[in-house]
């Protein structure tokens, strides 16, 4: 399917590190895209008291007037989570939630990376015997067997889909799923069992994951569990297009231009490892804009 639009940097991440990178690219007179959730930010519940020349403020107020900044120099902005990076030639497709295909010269990955645990029994004891919180990684290991994907959002829908191509038969169980109308009707025409009446309440076993248990008593049996809660995880997305992680896997890894292994494409801010602070997340983002509206304008005859 073609491109809808061709943007010069397409940045992933609404935080202070996205901003950030939005700003100083777009005061370089370039097409800048953000994508993603603003309230998805692990910034935008909190106080800020520890910022240079800011002093208790919301998250949410500093965020609100990031995104006025950028969109004031030109950036645009649209409200959806990324589902698949790919390589394209010299470019970068980027396919968003709607399903929108977009081409860019540039990415730049500016999300968190923390995995949010479901917290019920089985959960930590069947890490690695059947539970997983990455689909792209372990799908393969679960070719025709049956497995449950549990979340809400983006990641668990996508991960659903995506595990059809390995599984015998994929279960989705979200209390109330949270995804845009095209990426719901795309569920509900595959073969996805969707469950909605029912929260997990135990992953259960022997050896390794037999079934989930229910809230409502009910058995789910699976051998394989991908714990997807939130947005599509662009640390996997990352993985998947050849940027590489550091030794333990867990944070993207960069030099001081924030440049990652992979030409064209830069990271900034809590996915590339701690302090989990904003003074560092901004830092980063800056340079990550500069560097990614520099090598944008050396393909400007793509």
């Amino acid at each position: 399917m073609q491109a809808e639009a061709l943007y010069d940097v397409v940045i992933l991440g609404t935080g202070p590190a996205g901003l950030q990178a939005a700003i100083h690219a777009a005061r370089r007179k370039i097409s800048v895209l953000i994508l993603g959730k603003q309230e998805k930010s692990s910034l935008y519940h909190a106080h800020v008291e520890n910022f240079c020349c800011i002093f208790n403020l919301t998250g949410e107020e500093i965020l609100r007037t990031g995104m006025e900044q950028a969109t004031g120099f030109g950036a645009e902005f649209t409200e959806e989570d990324v589902m698949q990076l790919t390589r394209e030639g010299q470019l970068f497709g980027v396919k968003t939630e709607s399903g929108r295909r977009l081409q860019c010269k540039t990415l730049i990955i500016a999300t968190g990376s923390t995995r949010k645990k479901l917290r019920v029994a089985g959960e930590k004891e069947y890490l690695g015997k059947g539970v997983s919180y990455c689909v792209e990684c372990d799908a393969n290991f679960f070719r025709n067997e049956d497995v449950a994907v549990i979340g809400n959002e983006s990641a668990a829908a996508g991960g659903a889909l995506t595990l059809l191509d390995y599984a015998g038969s994929v279960h989705l169980v979200a209390e109330q799923l949270d995804v845009v109308d095209a990426l719901r009707k795309e569920i509900e025409k595959s073969d996805v069992i969707l469950h909605q009446s029912s929260n997990v309440k135990e992953i259960s076993g022997g050896d390794a994951v037999d079934s989930l248990v229910m809230t409502d008593g009910t058995r789910i049996p699976v051998s394989g569990v991908f714990i997807e809660l939130g947005a599509k995880g662009l640390l996997e997305l990352a993985l998947n297009l050849g940027v590489q992680l550091d030794e333990d896997a867990r944070f993207i890894q960069t030099n001081k231009q924030q440049e990652t292994n992979m030409a064209g494409v830069y990271a900034a801010g809590d996915i590339c490892g701690p302090p989990w602070q904003m003074a560092k997340a901004v830092g980063e983002g800056c340079v990550a804009g500069l560097a990614a509206a520099t090598y944008a304008r050396k393909l400007k005859s793509v």
